[in-house]
């Protein structure tokens, strides 16, 4: 009775991520929500969302049921893939979804095992998300496409883009270039590529975008992400419990390098400085949560996140104009705070096989192709 309940209820999640990621296409392809506004999409419109959201799930289900299978194999009880619905009412833009999960029922106690289930997913995922981007750029709609999309380009012709650049009040998101990405970009693509503000409109190209993203992150190699098991199962127990935090101390350092710029406190407006100062108390509380569990000594751990953060602010002070990505610190709390950044240890330490090896580096290369150091750019003009 439990099995069937469970089942359906995964059943009906994935059906329920199914239509969210299918309205969120439709949304993102035609720029304007999907029941909301002046002129809400209809059911031609979501019909036209499913070119995003059958690849897009279908690289993420590929990846969940490459960890499933190489559970079973090993005799691992695990659980069918529960999917997470995520769509918002058109208020903010998401990807219709959080991902999915699976559950493996029982502890594993065998760095081989960690490797093999770790390592299985992202691997399956990423050869279906080459498939799709290689789809998705072989098979580039003409320039009727955005045409029909968007009337007002039209009337520019082959020079739209420059209404993209110059047009104010104009909201758009780049998507950044992974080493990968920009070899489909220039080596793959056949036909008319789209203006760099306009990706997130090709809905094949943008899963197949979406699938490297994910990849990335879950190959990130920290904690207990995939890359966490297969770092783990590379080094051992003893050397990754020192490079994990080292390798999250820099992430978060980089999530939040800019977020305060020092010279943003020499203010003179009392009014704004305290604005500012509040803000920014928030920002070291951030941080500490960030940090929370890297060390049982809570003092530790407010110096790790203090130091970070007075180092964010003497790079912004000689350096102005260096950035990273804040997007990433939602990720980074995620870790920090609830995944954990150390591996949990176990009993059986036997070291992998060379063939184990040769895939483990294999997928920390991926990784490194996969990865945008700024993913999503918000690019937008403003009216003088």
């Amino acid at each position: 009775m439990n099995h069937q309940r469970t089942l359906l209820i995964q059943i009906v999640l994935f059906v329920v991520t199914l239509l969210t990621t299918t309205i969120t296409g439709a949304e993102w392809i035609f720029g304007r929500p999907f029941f909301f506004g002046d002129t809400p999409l209809g059911w031609k419109e979501f019909f036209e969302g499913f070119k995003y959201s059958v690849p897009f799930l279908g690289v993420l289900t590929i990846h969940e049921f490459g960890h499933y299978f190489i559970a079973k194999k090993h005799k691992t009880e695990v659980s069918l893939p529960y999917y997470l619905p995520l769509w918002i009412g058109g208020l903010s833009s998401t990807f219709g979804t959080l991902g999915a999960f699976i559950r493996i029922k029982k502890r594993l106690n065998s760095r081989v095992k960690y490797f093999d289930i770790g390592i299985a997913g992202p691997l399956a995922g990423f050869v279906a998300a080459l498939f799709v981007l290689w789809y998705g750029f072989t098979h580039l709609p003409n320039l009727d496409y955005v045409f029909n999309l968007f009337p007002i380009f039209k009337q520019y012709g082959n020079d739209y883009g420059k209404f993209l650049e110059t047009s104010p009040d104009y909201i758009s998101i780049k998507l950044g270039d992974s080493l990968l990405f920009n070899f489909f970009e220039q080596y793959v693509a056949t036909g008319e590529l789209p203006h760099p503000y306009l990706y997130t409109n090709y809905p094949i190209i943008f899963a197949g975008y979406l699938s490297l993203f994910f990849t990335a992150l879950n190959l990130f190699p920290v904690g207990q992400l995939d890359g966490g098991h297969i770092l783990y199962g590379l080094i051992g127990d003893r050397a990754f419990n020192i490079v994990s935090p080292i390798l999250f101390s820099i992430f978060v350092f980089y999530a939040g390098l800019g977020f305060f710029n020092a010279h943003e406190f020499t203010t003179t407006d009392s009014t704004a400085f305290l604005e500012l100062l509040g803000k920014f108390i928030l920002f070291v509380g951030f941080n500490y949560l960030c940090f929370s569990r890297i060390s049982e000594n809570q003092l530790t751990n407010w110096l790790i996140a203090l130091a970070v953060v007075a180092i964010q602010l003497i790079i912004s002070y000689f350096y102005p104009e260096i950035e990273g990505y804040s997007g990433f610190l939602a990720f980074g709390l995620m870790i920090g705070r609830f995944l954990g950044v150390y591996h949990p240890p176990t009993n059986d330490k036997q070291p992998l096989a060379l063939e184990r090896k040769f895939l483990g580096w294999l997928a920390l290369i991926i990784f490194i192709l996969c990865f945008s150091p700024k993913p999503f750019v918000i690019i937008q003009h403003l009216a003088n």
